[in-house]
């Protein structure tokens, strides 16, 4: 489809991340049998270190650390039942402080394999919490289309476009992340000593990878929904408004769909070329926040930098401009810049 929302943009800008540094000279295979065997040694002790990280938060009652006990637990296997993401994820929604981003994570506490998922609990308890968000209604507008509630998601549109804002919490998850990886220093043995970001980097590079995971909406069914409009001039009204509000949203990838509907849906071309060109400017800024996470392994001020930001708050569109801001890249993309292409 010419209009089919391009996330693979954005994702891609992400994937900046994991690609290596062109080596100048061809390894031995020796010694990259040595480098298999010390990364494997790191992520050993990165894995223990998580783990210790989840056993000293586990005793606290508050929401925020609790969360951030949830999140560091969440990947790891075998862990106590009273440490596991659904024990402690549990524990948060019951602190006295809880909110709905400590909701918004418990959506994950669910069993995908037995089609289970999200935890309806979680989703019932976010629109008494956040009726005004519109990433709410788009879960549950998820959740209605795959039960064929064709009338429930009918409503579900309407709901998230009349909603004031989007919010994924990421920013909350990122903060209560970033306050939890610093209590307990990280052992030598969990970085690679040959990179300059040391402890720091590592931190960095745990919060930004856990605070990845966060449950999402299925934006692409609301792109296909809303692209499928076609004569029905009240969805197309709600589907426009319902972009108004992602575009202003708190993660680059509602922003991205925000402006891909004003751009297909909108009558008025200087609209759609605007939506174009704001678009064009959202990637710029993805892969130049991607850009400075790569650079985090060999860069500790810029690791402190980013983890600074992170306990700070906000959202994650709101962090990432401010780190481009602090680093002196400009949120406009130069005239002349395109985007990298993404296979």
């Amino acid at each position: 489809m010419k209009h089919a929302l391009r996330c693979s943009v954005l994702c891609g800008a992400l994937a900046l991340l994991a690609t290596p540094a062109f080596a100048t000279k061809k390894p031995t295979s020796a010694a990259m049998h040595a480098a298999t065997k010390q990364a494997k040694a790191r992520d050993k002790a990165q894995l223990a270190f998580q783990r210790d990280l989840v056993s000293v938060l586990a005793p606290r009652a508050d929401a925020e650390h609790l969360l951030g006990a949830a999140l560091l637990a969440r990947p790891l296997f075998n862990q106590p039942p009273s440490n596991s993401f659904h024990a402690l994820i549990g524990r948060a929604a019951q602190a006295d402080d809880a909110g709905a981003a400590v909701s918004w994570v418990r959506l994950a506490d669910c069993d995908s394999k037995a089609d289970d998922c999200p935890n309806i609990a979680a989703l019932q308890q976010l629109q008494t919490e956040a009726p005004d968000n519109a990433a709410v209604w788009m879960v549950k507008l998820g959740v209605d289309a795959r039960d064929m509630k064709q009338d429930a998601a009918r409503e579900d549109l309407s709901k998230a476009a009349a909603a004031r804002l989007y919010d994924d919490y990421t920013g909350s998850s990122l903060q209560a992340l970033a306050d939890s990886v610093g209590v307990l220093p990280p052992a030598p043995d969990t970085f690679d000593p040959a990179q300059a970001g040391g402890a720091a980097g590592m931190q960095t590079v745990l919060v930004y990878g856990l605070a990845g995971t966060q449950p999402q909406p299925s934006l692409q069914l609301v792109a296909k929904l809303c692209e499928a409009a076609g004569k029905d001039a009240s969805i197309k009204r709600d589907c426009l408004s319902l972009g108004k509000v992602l575009e202003w949203g708190s993660s680059p990838l509602a922003r991205s769909l925000g402006l891909h509907l004003r751009e297909v849906l909108s009558d008025d071309p200087a609209q759609q070329q605007d939506a174009r060109d704001a678009r064009r400017n959202l990637v710029w800024q993805v892969q130049n926040f991607g850009q400075l996470l790569a650079r985090v392994p060999d860069d500790a001020t810029l690791a402190r930098d980013l983890l600074g930001l992170a306990r700070n708050g906000g959202t994650e569109m709101s962090l990432q401009l401010a780190a481009l801001r602090a680093h002196d890249i400009p949120v406009d993309a130069p005239a002349d810049w395109k985007p990298h292409p993404v296979e």
